[in-house]
């Protein structure tokens, strides 16, 4: 019988987020999602396997897998168990010439002052957001994702983050804002 299979590389200081205390959330995602997780924590690669006919359990484990890895909690995570929530991960390589300051300006762009930008974008949009290495994640509503993503994007574009807020504010039609 064929099966689902994937690796997934992980930075190995996530390695024991995703396992837990005694194990506890690596088998909470295997039972949850009905998989099997194996995990090389010296070479921070996971093996997701699945029989073929559990696709979605699959792919819900692989997201919880790749959210944990990309610095949310495996209780934010989690909310990728509820098939209208989705993980959406933008790369900051695009958005960079090459210069570390650069990336550390744009990561900072996103959180802003004590927190403040990132907190807001959560706040209006029900999503959570991790900043992390050379990506931006978010985990949230499928109907709230393009909203929160418009917005960083605004922000990675160099948009003031008044306007950002002014834009978070405004109930908008969906098509305002869709790529």
């Amino acid at each position: 019988m064929t099966g689902l299979q994937e690796f997934v590389r992980i930075p190995k200081a996530r390695i024991a987020i995703l396992i837990g205390k005694h194990g506890a959330t690596k088998k909470d995602i295997e039972q949850k999602t009905k998989t099997k997780i194996i995990v090389d924590s010296e070479e921070g690669e996971v093996e997701i396997k699945s029989k073929i006919e559990n696709t979605t359990g699959f792919y819900t484990a692989l997201n919880i897998i790749k959210a944990i890895a990309r610095g949310f909690s495996p209780e934010h995570a989690f909310l990728l168990l509820n098939e209208n929530n989705a993980l959406e991960i933008i790369s900051l390589t695009d958005w960079l010439k090459g210069s570390e300051k650069e990336l550390k300006t744009k990561r900072g762009r996103i959180i802003g002052k004590q927190g403040k930008a990132r907190n807001e974008i959560e706040e209006k949009t029900n999503c959570f957001i991790s900043v992390q290495g050379k990506t931006i994640a978010i985990i949230g509503d499928l109907g709230e994702i393009p909203k929160a993503k418009k917005s960083i994007e605004m922000l990675l574009h160099g948009a003031r983050h008044s306007k950002v807020y002014d834009f978070l504010n405004h109930p908008i039609e969906k098509e305002e804002f869709e790529f």
